[in-house]
């Protein structure tokens, strides 16, 4: 396998395309805004010289790496050269549908398409091609190129050679992988998205202010981040979609705290937008 292509360029997409870039892969990132893959190439080689600053990587690998990506904003040029396709677009079903039909019309026969998915169902997103064998999910957790795991989760017709060849290349982007049947939220999501919500009732409730929430769980529970620093991270309303769909599919307890909806209609997203749980405006 030496070509990757990412499918979308926000956050985790860009990271995404720096770690296989970094592993040795050949790398097409694509993204339907110009605007935004100018800004994802502003933010990958912000994270090459942050590296090489700190003596993670030298700098043959970032010239080399550099040279490795390729950004575009058509879809079906990334596809056609993919051994493994990843896709990175919003956590909305509808828009994998309409990725992964064109996914499946463009790759080539024994190219493996993969969703970076939290929560949602492999299964599903692999019938919407005529290949649900090489359709799996690799789950990356944001910061990729800091955060070591990839959750590889099989769906009901994912091959064993599927999982063996998806294993193999996220070991060569340097991470650690566990590999889980599906069932909504997986592993990681269900505890991540209970701590987080859970902590949103807390607030709500006036058991403590943010700060000090997030010091009891990272100096009591020995988390590296607190649920709301994370939450911001990742983003309040991708927390909320997370919610939603496992309210729906898991039950009751998933049921979105009513102030983590009220930050969501403000507006105040998390980092992205300047202002969530904490206020980011004097630190851009």
């Amino acid at each position: 396998m030496k070509n990757i292509a990412v499918i979308g360029s926000g956050v985790m997409g860009r990271g995404i395309a720096y770690a296989a870039a970094l592993g040795g892969f050949s790398v097409k990132l694509f993204d339907v805004h110009q605007d935004a893959l100018f800004h994802a190439e502003k933010e990958i080689a912000s994270i090459f010289e942050k590296g090489l600053a700190r003596g993670k990587i030298s700098v043959s690998q970032m010239e080399t790496s550099k040279a490795a990506l390729r950004y575009t904003d058509n879809l079906q040029e990334a596809a056609e050269s993919a051994d493994l396709v990843i896709e990175a677009v919003p956590e909305k079903i509808a828009i994998k549908k309409d990725v992964f039909e064109k996914l499946d019309a463009w790759t080539k026969e024994d190219c493996i398409l993969a969703t970076n998915t939290s929560t949602m169902s492999p299964t599903e997103i692999g019938s919407f091609t005529k290949r649900p064998d090489k359709v799996i999910a690799m789950h990356f957790f944001n910061p990729v190129h800091k955060m070591p795991l990839v959750e590889i989760i099989k769906g009901l017709e994912t091959s064993e050679e599927t999982v063996g060849i998806v294993r193999e290349c996220a070991k060569s982007m340097g991470k650690e992988t566990v590999v889980v049947n599906e069932f909504p939220g997986f592993v990681t999501s269900r505890i991540s998205a209970l701590v987080g919500n859970e902590a949103f009732y807390m607030l709500q409730e006036g058991v403590g202010s943010p700060e000090e929430i997030d010091k009891a769980i990272k100096l009591g529970l020995n988390y590296p981040m607190g649920p709301f620093e994370l939450g911001d991270l990742v983003g309040l309303d991708t927390r909320l979609n997370n919610l939603e769909y496992l309210h729906k599919t898991l039950g009751e307890k998933y049921r979105p705290a009513p102030l983590l909806v009220k930050y969501v209609k403000a507006g105040r997203l998390g980092r992205k937008s300047g202002r969530g749980v904490y206020d980011y405006t004097d630190k851009e």
